[in-house]
């Protein structure tokens, strides 16, 4: 186990690395996947699809009528793919205001927002992309996110609280929870919460390297190594180790204010 110091200081870049699914746990929209928060910097791409023929195939529907919304949010979002946050912020902003009302846009905006480190007005936009007479859990979840990067963690939890009523064990929303209390530095709570979220059977992988972190900032760090190589290819598994590793010695290189990763699967 290593010194309550140095706990600490992991917590500390954990703080940062461990950035919750802002980008990516919303509202799910076309092109926007319902994908749980996790340890690195970008929205993660489908394996299948390549992001720079989405930027260039939606780029080109876009520019060709900026006011055509669904070309906007598949812009948009290939944007975000590829870690072009300040573009998309542009795209999706010029976007709501061609499209006044347009929730699928607004919540795009306010995931935009949030990669870019701009969480009042992420927070903002968000609430304005659905009402409370219609919630989306998966905007709470997002909410609860961006309120956990301002630090307002009890805040967060009412949110997380709000969406698991609509969406019982919902494990995208428990992990969110999870690293909430992570970020607080509760990390019995954090490490119950992972739990629940990884032991749903359809957990986001990603679920399982939150889970993994939590376990190892706890000094049980053979534990946190079997729980992220589970049940995957020994290259897979070795890359999740060798990440793991590097998260918890703090030479991770985190851009806090990011969702998702262009990670080795260190799976919000």
């Amino acid at each position: 186990m290593r010194p309550t110091s140095s706990i600490a200081r992991l917590l500390a870049s954990a703080a940062a690395i461990a950035v919750l699914a802002v980008g990516l746990a919303g509202c799910q929209t076309a092109g926007m996947p319902d994908i749980t928060g996790s340890l690195g910097a970008r929205a993660e791409a489908r394996p299948d699809v390549d992001p720079r023929a989405s930027i260039d195939a939606y780029g080109e529907r876009y520019r060709s009528n900026p006011k055509d919304a669904d070309a906007a949010l598949r812009y948009g979002q290939a944007l975000r793919t590829a870690g072009q946050r300040a573009q998309a912020v542009a795209v999706f902003e010029q976007a709501t205001i061609a499209n006044p009302g347009n929730k699928q846009l607004l919540a795009g905006y306010g995931r935009a927002l949030a990669d870019n480190g701009n969480f009042q007005r992420a927070f903002d936009m968000l609430a304005a992309a659905h009402t409370p007479a219609n919630p989306d859990w998966r905007i709470l979840s997002v909410q609860g996110a961006v309120l956990d990067q301002m630090g307002r963690h009890d805040e967060a939890r009412r949110y997380y609280d709000s969406a698991l009523k609509m969406r019982p064990e919902e494990p995208s929303v428990l992990s969110n929870l999870g690293l909430s209390y992570m970020l607080s530095k509760d990390l019995p709570q954090a490490e119950s919460t992972l739990r629940r979220a990884y032991g749903g059977g359809n957990a986001d992988p990603r679920v399982r390297q939150n889970l993994g972190l939590v376990v190892g900032l706890q000094g049980r760090f053979s534990e946190a190594e079997s729980i992220v190589k589970a049940d995957l290819p020994a290259d897979e598994a070795a890359a999740n180790v060798a990440y793991l590793k590097q998260m918890l010695s703090g030479k991770g290189s985190p851009k806090v204010g990011a969702a998702g990763r262009d990670d080795a699967r260190g799976r919000s």
